[in-house]
Parts: structure tokens; C-alpha cells; sequence
């Protein structure tokens, strides 16, 4: 091990990997790393934990677990070295890993595993026997990038899945030390029991107080021109964002972040075609999660050999870790989703020493009579303002939220452990999954009404022992290839104009009639969702064009949307380090921030949350999106129009009194609980196994995931109370 040390160069090992080697060397608690990307996780948790297990011949060591096919794979090019010195054998193992591999690690089971959740779910419902034996000897289970599973369908999975091993191994008792790497993880007390949700062994917590050494942050303001006409010599606002992306990247390696697929695609094909007009060989290529493997795996490869120039523009699927070499820079196109996003991206530059370089390019349209609130409020622009003042001036960014109940992949984890066993118990299944497991939000309540459910759609059947086994339907699901992973993407409903398709649409967020939409560059009004046919029903709306930036992406938070307020009522979006304060935007994008902050100032919006702004009334919480949905399904019930765009909710064809008239009654009557919400929203199965849900349990999860009644209650109360 000192001798591989020794040939990487390294003076000596990072402060965050020696203070890892105590408590991985000791195996006898859960370890949590938190460190910058390039921080030295990695090698913070496989030198000390090869260390303990080289001498180990037979059954697999140590358990590597990742979110990402790619990330195994990189893993497995990094350990290959090292691995090869201590003759310890590493395996990947995914869907696309050479069968070879495989056979050999079935035979001889030795060294280090690197797995995906699905493949190991895919282990322990096959060949459980085999899965005891190989796994008889585990020292160490490491998840990578840990904050990818945290509150999601595959954390609870995973959370599960080990659970589940260390009952197949009688670890209950003695259990395997988990081990945690993430760049990225919110309100560090909260997360060892996410890592072990029954809290049976302690952890320690590493993280890294180097920080980053040299920043450089710059946000470019870009101004859409309204009404082109041929002779016109201004460009539209993403030809102006090409032009400057050519010139920062040509000639060198950079990750550029355009967050939907459309703008990625579009954006590398202009970029393309720059070249091409230039005569000078294409060095910009998209990378998203729809290309074929082959075209993003010579994309990662091409970027880590570093010998050509190579601008990749992604979506977020070069977010997470994957050892792409020296990038000179990350631009950021468009809002990011949300800071830990940010702070991902940011973290992929800067990278063997040097400066962590980011470009933001904003675009804000020309404004014209019509407009709506949020182009007159700049609010893209103020949103990534916001969230980078919170990254750099306070080091924060968003908590995973782990009150979701997930009652889909409980359905999955009740028939993936039934499979299993070939037979359990219901106060077995119980305590291995809810009492033990991370599904501790579930009551003995929920867990019966769901069995009984099962049973009746016969996923389950309970034999004359009181033992439950799948059932027919339980048996075709768990027999199906796709069984084995618990997420996947948002339904796409088409959206319909009388006759006319207008596209498609993914649903995430609740979608109920009366409310007003953007798709397509229109407004639109929700007449009827049709959840058997996947069909949106809308007539266009009167009242000028849709804001051009609608709050694409995942859910804004609380604290994002409080900061943005601070630098509305501020006038100051400026950064402070020491004494002084930092500008950090160009002439453009501070000229575009003056115009929305005057216009927040003239509409006295400082102590005015709801206000006129043309045929509309807008309400403006400043709170995140869960609110923010509760406010929008209160005043659909009461009979308005309704649409919210960036965190602003826009009430069609009304004045501000009986907007607050209404608000001050749902503030007297209290706010309807989340589950009673979403009782109105026609289309709840969002996740993979929603539809083998009762209706009740449904509800429940759905009005957890999407509303938040006491937050919006409390809200009411502070605005509403003296009018």
C-alpha cells in the first residue's frame, strides 16, 4: 500500500484521509465522509479498508455500492492499479458487465465488489444461497455519492436491500460497518440515520475543512430581443449564449450544464455548426441520459485522456463523480436546479490543484406591454443569484427530505423479501422493513391496510401457516427484468387542444383543472386530465405571452426562495468577504438585475405578498414549491384560476380582495390537510409502483410529497392576520 502511495507521487495523504484511517481500521462503527469533489473520498475509504482486508482470501471484502453503471466502471479503472499490488481481485457488476467477470466472481467470490442496487436486488432474490456465502465475510459495505440516495425511491431501496443482508448473513447483532462518501450532504447530524435507520452501531463523521483553495464565479446577463424582423441585426438570447460559449471553450476542456435534454441537444448542435462554418474540427458534444452508451462513454473517455480539446453539454448526468480529468471550467446555462446541483458542478472544475472556475449565462427577455410578474421581476436571474450567494456566503445547500413515506417501494420491498424467503411472516416482514428498516414513517396501520390490498389484488396470498408468499400477480411482476429497479421516469401525458396534439409532457408535479400551465412557448388552461388515456385537455388563456422561465427542474426550497426575497428587499445580490463585498455579475446582468429589483421596489412588495399587476392578481410567498402547490390547490377549490411559474402564483381575471378575502376564510377554517389536497389531483402515480397502491395510501403519499398545510397555514397567518 505505501509503495502504491509512493508511485502516485503524493507528498503525503489529505487531511481528510488520515483522519479516515482510525475509524475504517477499526470496523467497529459507521463512517460518514463529506468532502469536495476531487476531495480524496475515494482513497480516504479504500486505502485503510484494503488495508484491513488484503490478506482476506476467500467471500467478498468490501461492497461498493454506486448509483451509476459509469461511476463502477471508473471505479474499477482506478482500482485496477492498486488492486493488482495487493493481488486482490476487484469485480464490477451491472447490466453491461462482461460475462466473463461474472463467472469468474461466482466461482472464486474474492476482494472487492462494485454493484449497482439493482443488480445486488437482483442477487439476493436469485441466488440468495450464493449471496450467503459470497457475502459471508464482508468487512466494509461503501456507498459512493451518497447523497444521490437519500430520500429517494433508490436510497430507501438500498437502505432495505442491507437490512435485508445483513438478516441473510445473522448480522443483526454484529452488524457490517457502512461506510458513506458524498461531496454533497445537508445537516450532517441528521445523516447517519439515513446511512443506518436503527441506529444499532455509531458513526463517525469525517469531513474536510481544506476547502476550496481559489473560486472564480461570474454570471453573464444575455437580453432575448422581442419582435425580430428580418432585417434585425440582434441575435436571439441562446445564438448570443453559443457565441460565448465558442469563445470560452474553443481550445480547451469544459462542462457546460444546459439541465433539459432540448437545450442540450440544441445548444451542441449549434456549437457543432460554428465549427463547421469555420472549417476547424468539432470539439462540442452533448451528453445526456438518452444517448446511446457507446457515445457517452467515448465522450467520458475522450475528456479524461485530456488530449484533445472537448466541451460536453450535459444535463446532469456528468454531475456526479466520475473521474473526467482536468476541466478548465463549468458554465451553467439557465438556472441550476438546486444548490447541491451547483455545488456538484461547481465542484467538477478546479479539480488537480486549480481553480474552481464557474460561468452562469442568464437570459432575461426584452420586456414589452403584456409581460408577466416574473420576467418583470428578473426571477431566473435573482434564483441563481440566490442559490450561489447560499453556496460560497453560507456553505449550504438543501437537506435531503426524508418524511416521505414511499409506499411504492414498499410495495417492491414487500414482494423483492417475500421472493427472497420464499415464505415470511407479517410481524417478520414488519420488523425487518419498518421497525428495523427505513421505512419507519409506515405504522402497523398503513402496513396492514397495504397487505390487505395486496392480498386482494393478489400480489400476496396467505397460506393456512399464516405465512405470506407472492401471489399470481406477485409472481409475474418479480419474474419481469424491469422488477429490480424501484425508480423510473415521470408518465408522459399528451397534451390535447380540441382535436390538435400538442406534445407531450412528463407529469412531476400536480397538474388539476382550472389550473394554468406553460407548454410549448403558450399559456395554457387545464380543462381535464384523463389518467386512463394519459391525455391533458387545455384551451389557450387571454392576457399576453407566458413568463419565459417557469421553474423547470426539481423543487426550489424554502431557504432558496427566502435568500431571493433578501436580495429583492436588499437591492444587493453582492458577496461578502471580509470587509468588502464582491460584485460578480457583468454589465448586462447587473443592468437586468436593477429592473427587477425596481420593479419589486415600486410594487411595494417588501410588505405587499399579493398584488395587481395588469387582469391578474399575483400572490408571492417567497416559500418553496410544496407551499407554494398548497396555495395553488386552495384557490383552484375556490373556484379561481390558478397557475404558479417560478415560485409566483398568478390568479387570472380577478382583483386582490377577494383573493385575500378567500385566504382569510382557508386561514380561519385552518388549512386542509396534505392528504385531503390530494384528493382534487386526478393523477397521482408518480412513482414506479403507485398503481398496486389502495387509494387511501395513495392519497397519503402523494399529499406528503407534493403539499405542505402547516407551513402554508403559518404563512396565512403572518400576512393575513391584521387585515
Amino acid at each position: 500500500m505505501q509503495k502504491w502511495v509512493f508511485q502516485q507521487g503524493w507528498a503525503d495523504l489529505r487531511e481528510i484521509q488520515k483522519r479516515a484511517i482510525g475509524p475504517i481500521l477499526a470496523g467497529d462503527t459507521d463512517v460518514l465522509i463529506s468532502a469536495s469533489t476531487a476531495g480524496g473520498k475515494t482513497e480516504a475509504f479504500f486505502l485503510p479498508a484494503c488495508t484491513a482486508s488484503a490478506d482476506q482470501q476467500e467471500g467478498f471484502s468490501i461492497l461498493y455500492i454506486s448509483p451509476l453503471k459509469a461511476l463502477i466502471n471508473d471505479q474499477y479503472r482506478r482500482l485496477e492499479g492498486l488492486c493488482k499490488m495487493l493481488d486482490m481481485q476487484v469485480t464490477p457488476w451491472h447490466g453491461d458487465t462482461p460475462q466473463s467477470l461474472k463467472k469468474r466472481a461466482k466461482r472464486a467470490p474474492s476482494g472487492i465488489l462494485l454493484i449497482t442496487p439493482e443488480s445486488l436486488e437482483a442477487l439476493l432474490i436469485l441466488q440468495a444461497g450464493w449471496a450467503r456465502e459470497a457475502f459471508a465475510s464482508v468487512r466494509y459495505v461503501v456507498v459512493d455519492e451518497f447523497h444521490a440516495f437519500i430520500g429517494v425511491e433508490r436510497g430507501q431501496q438500498l437502505l432495505s436491500i442491507l437490512t435485508r443482508l445483513e438478516h441473510l448473513l445473522e448480522r443483526q447483532a454484529n452488524p457490517i460497518p457502512r461506510v458513506a462518501l458524498s461531496a454533497t450532504l445537508g445537516e450532517l447530524d441528521t445523516v447517519p440515520l439515513s446511512l443506518r435507520p436503527d441506529g444499532n452501531m455509531p458513526c463517525s463523521t469525517i469531513t474536510n475543512t481544506e476547502g476550496f483553495s481559489t473560486l472564480k464565479v461570474q454570471v453573464k446577463g444575455y437580453l432575448d430581443p422581442a419582435n425580430l424582423k428580418a432585417d434585425d441585426r440582434r441575435k436571439p438570447a441562446e445564438h448570443q449564449i453559443c457565441d460565448e460559449l465558442y469563445r470560452l471553450c474553443r481550445g480547451g476542456s469544459h462542462l457546460v450544464f444546459a439541465n433539459s435534454r432540448r437545450r442540450t441537444e440544441s445548444i451542441a448542435s449549434q456549437l457543432a455548426n460554428f465549427c463547421k462554418e469555420r472549417v476547424v474540427p468539432n470539439e462540442f458534444f452533448p451528453h445526456h441520459g438518452s444517448l446511446a452508451k457507446e457515445f457517452r462513454e467515448d465522450l467520458e473517455a475522450r475528456l479524461q485522456k485530456d488530449l484533445l480539446p472537448t466541451t460536453a453539454v450535459c444535463t446532469m448526468t456528468l454531475e456526479l463523480g466520475i473521474d473526467i480529468g482536468k476541466v478548465n471550467s463549468v458554465i451553467q446555462v439557465t438556472a441550476p436546479h438546486s444548490v447541491s446541483s451547483l455545488r456538484q458542478r461547481m465542484g467538477r472544475s478546479g479539480r488537480r490543484g486549480g481553480a474552481a472556475v464557474l460561468w452562469m449565462l442568464i437570459a432575461e427577455r426584452e420586456l414589452c406591454s403584456g409581460f408577466k410578474l416574473v420576467d418583470l421581476l428578473r426571477v431566473q436571474l435573482v434564483q441563481s443569484l440566490a442559490m450561489i450567494r447560499l453556496l460560497i456566503s453560507n456553505r449550504w445547500f438543501e437537506p435531503a427530505d426524508t418524511s416521505q413515506f414511499h409506499f411504492s417501494t414498499l410495495v417492491h420491498q414487500i414482494l423483492a423479501t417475500t421472493a427472497q424467503w420464499g415464505g415470511i411472516r407479517v410481524d417478520q416482514l414488519y420488523a425487518l422493513l419498518c421497525r428495523t428498516g427505513p421505512f419507519q414513517a409506515v405504522t402497523t396501520d398503513h402496513f396492514k391496510r397495504l397487505l390487505a390490498h395486496m392480498g386482494r389484488t393478489t400480489l400476496l396470498t396467505q397460506m393456512g401457516s399464516g405465512e405470506l408468499v407472492l401471489g399470481i400477480e406477485g409472481e409475474r411482476m418479480v419474474n419481469h427484468y424491469s422488477f429490480y429497479a424501484v425508480f423510473r421516469t415521470p408518465e408522459e401525458f399528451r397534451i390535447i387542444n380540441g382535436t390538435k396534439v400538442l406534445g407531450t409532457l412528463p407529469l412531476d408535479t400536480p397538474i388539476i383543472p382550472k389550473m394554468h400551465i406553460v407548454f410549448g412557448g403558450r399559456s395554457w388552461k387545464v380543462t381535464d386530465v384523463d389518467t386512463d388515456k394519459r391525455v391533458i385537455q387545455v384551451i389557450a388563456t387571454k392576457g399576453g405571452s407566458p413568463p419565459a422561465f417557469a421553474g423547470e427542474g426539481l423543487g426550489v426550497h424554502d431557504v432558496v426562495r427566502q435568500e431571493m426575497f433578501r436580495i429583492y428587499a436588499s437591492g444587493d445580490y453582492r458577496i461578502a468577504v471580509g470587509t468588502a463585498k464582491v460584485d460578480f455579475l457583468d454589465s448586462t446582468a447587473q443592468d437586468l438585475f436593477q429592473e427587477g429589483a425596481t420593479f419589486f421596489h415600486h410594487s411595494h412588495m417588501v410588505s405587499q405578498p399579493i398584488i395587481q399587476h395588469g387582469a391578474a392578481t399575483y400572490v408571492c410567498p417567497w416559500l418553496g414549491d410544496k407551499t407554494v402547490n398548497t396555495l395553488v390547490a386552495l384557490l383552484l377549490q375556490g373556484g379561481f384560476e390558478a397557475g404558479a411559474f417560478a415560485g409566483i402564483i398568478e390568479v387570472s381575471g380577478t382583483s386582490v380582495e377577494p383573493v385575500c378575502t378567500f385566504l382569510q376564510d382557508v386561514m380561519r377554517r385552518g388549512v386542509p390537510a396534505e392528504v385531503e389536497l390530494a384528493d382534487a389531483v386526478p393523477e397521482k402515480h408518480v412513482e414506479k409502483f403507485d398503481e398496486f397502491l389502495p387509494a387511501d395510501l395513495l392519497n397519503e403519499g402523494f399529499g406528503q410529497r407534493a403539499f405542505e398545510s402547516h407551513g402554508t397555514q403559518a404563512w396565512l397567518e403572518a400576512v393575513l392576520t391584521d387585515q
